[in-house]
């Protein structure tokens, strides 16, 4: 099967998986280029509430393709940030399901999802150090943004590899799992975020990102909307609410 992005939805998740199992899932320029239009088709469908990626096999993503930077590095550099951005921007939650090496442009993919889950075992590095490559500012910013200066640093200058662990400790990682429970446990988490409020979601991610012009645009949303009353009404009547706002509405 040739390097792609296969993908599916299965209730209201949708699950992309990077599929290069030859070179470790690294990323080629034409996955990179696939990815903001997989996104954006997602993003327009009411039935997908959440998105994780992931890898196949054992191996969350090895980076870039490395022979896609022997033509020009600036080209390669400037399709993985706009898939980056892509992701990053991606309207609802978004969860990186890791298991084995998430290594370069598998860390900076992961980095853009709301959230990380791990598997024990699990390695993650920025690796540009090691290729002469000055790591984009946009991308250096956002790993900063979840685990500070200091641990960036460690990393970018660097280059090593750091373990599940460690990775829990400075914030790049959620949680971390045994071996063997990570599907169950993201299955389990990501039902729940199925089960509440898209628009609370939706305007929490902006503000958590730092968004500053749209709290009126989200107050007016919220105003508009019959997410609160029937959030009111379930918990008062202890019953499961049935949250009709949505995203692509």
């Amino acid at each position: 099967m040739e390097p792609q992005l296969l993908h599916s939805v299965t209730d209201s998740v949708a699950t992309v998986v990077i599929h290069h199992p030859a070179k470790r899932n690294a990323m080629t320029a034409a996955m990179w280029r696939a990815l903001p239009p997989l996104l954006d088709a997602m993003a327009a469908d009411p039935g997908v509430r959440a998105l994780v990626l992931t890898g196949e096999g054992g191996t969350f993503c090895a980076g870039a393709d490395i022979s896609t930077l022997q033509g020009s590095p600036e080209e390669a550099q400037r399709l993985a940030v706009l898939a980056e951005e892509a992701l990053a921007a991606f309207p609802k939650p978004t969860l990186a399901a890791v298991r084995g090496h998430c290594v370069g442009g598998g860390s900076q993919l992961a980095a853009a999802c709301d959230l990380r889950f791990a598997e024990e075992g699990a390695l993650f590095g920025v690796t540009p150090a090691k290729l002469g490559i000055v790591y984009p500012a946009s991308s250096t910013r956002r790993l900063a943004s979840l685990v500070g200066p200091a641990a960036t640093k460690y990393l970018l200058f660097s280059g090593e590899l750091i373990d599940a662990e460690r990775a829990l400790r400075t914030g790049l990682v959620d949680e971390v799992l045994p071996v063997g429970e990570l599907g169950k446990r993201v299955a389990e988490f990501t039902r729940i975020l199925s089960s509440r409020s898209q628009l609370t979601q939706a305007a929490a991610k902006e503000f958590a990102n730092g968004r500053t012009d749209r709290d009126a645009h989200w107050a007016q949303r919220a105003r508009e909307s019959d997410d609160t009353a029937e959030g009111v009404a379930a918990f008062l009547e202890r019953r499961q609410p049935r949250f009709t706002w949505t995203t692509s509405g």
